[in-house]
């Protein structure tokens, strides 16, 4: 067994244990596709990441992206994390204030300021949902047909199956059909707060397959939504989501479109430091 250098990082929050935690093995490279799964399906997080030498000259590091299921092309909290993990063991980008990682949908830029990393949300391919689709979602949801608003397919690496409903209430009430639930990869349920508020959306984010369960704080998620909303005028071009508030969390996900790009951002904080023997 070889050690590597290990973190485990809280995603989306400024206090340990109150985001969305990701776990990162440096210096993966000598690792094969079997025992990343292995591991990653070890941890039992949502995601698990391994950092590797880049292979495009563009590029600061590599990053491969597993579930405890699957390898994922792109997820919004691993970047984060794993660029906070790779920072903070001394990586040094080729460009101060920018770090560049390359991952399956290719590079990702990731900008430093003001205390917090924000990624560049990839392209987003969207597409209409069909009846059939969107009344068996909101039956998995239970949610009223009168609570729609709209209803669109959100892809950028993840195929987001996405509701926006009339109020952020209305999200927080949702209470999911397991077994219904079973039937989709993935659906993602946004509703705004009353003007004033502290957070213009409220966002949850539901895994289904085999275990369904709810993602705490998803950063492809809220980057697929903030371009759907903000090209949509349904959201201003500056505003901060909310997520993870029926687990007990209190994920905070910034959101600003500048010169046509969505940058997505959050703070991070390390819970875990040392290593890990695979």
């Amino acid at each position: 067994m070889t050690a590597f250098d290990f973190s485990q990082v809280d995603v989306f929050t400024d206090r340990a244990l109150l985001g969305n935690p990701v776990a990162v093995v440096h210096g993966a490279d000598a690792l094969d596709d079997a025992r990343m799964q292995a591991f990653a399906r070890w941890t039992n997080l949502s995601e698990t990441t391994f950092l590797l030498a880049p292979e495009d000259p563009g590029a600061d590091y590599r990053v491969r992206i597993f579930t405890p299921g699957g390898e994922l092309p792109f997820a919004g909290h691993p970047t984060l994390g794993s660029c906070h993990a790779w920072l903070e063991r001394g990586g040094v980008p080729r460009t101060a204030g920018e770090v560049v990682q390359q991952c399956a949908v290719g590079l990702v830029r990731i900008r430093r300021g003001a205390g917090r990393a924000a990624f560049a949300a990839p392209p987003l391919a969207q597409r209409d949902v069909d009846a059939t689709t969107r009344d068996a979602a909101l039956a998995a949801l239970g949610v009223a047909r009168d609570r729609l608003v709209d209803a669109r397919w959100l892809r950028n690496g993840p195929d987001w199956l996405t509701l926006l409903l009339d109020s952020a209430q209305a999200v927080l009430a949702v209470e999911p059909d397991a077994a219904r639930m079973r039937a989709f990869a993935s659906i993602g349920i946004a509703g705004a707060h009353p003007a004033g508020a502290d957070c213009a959306f409220e966002v949850r984010g539901f895994v289904g397959g085999p275990a369904p369960y709810e993602d705490p704080v998803t950063g492809s998620l809220n980057a697929g939504l903030a371009e759907w909303l903000i090209g949509s005028g349904r959201a201003s071009e500056r505003y901060v989501a909310a997520q993870g508030t029926r687990l007990g969390r209190a994920g905070r996900v910034h959101v600003e479109r500048t010169g046509g790009t969505i940058w997505v951002g959050g703070d991070t904080v390390t819970c875990v430091r040392g290593e890990v023997r695979l």
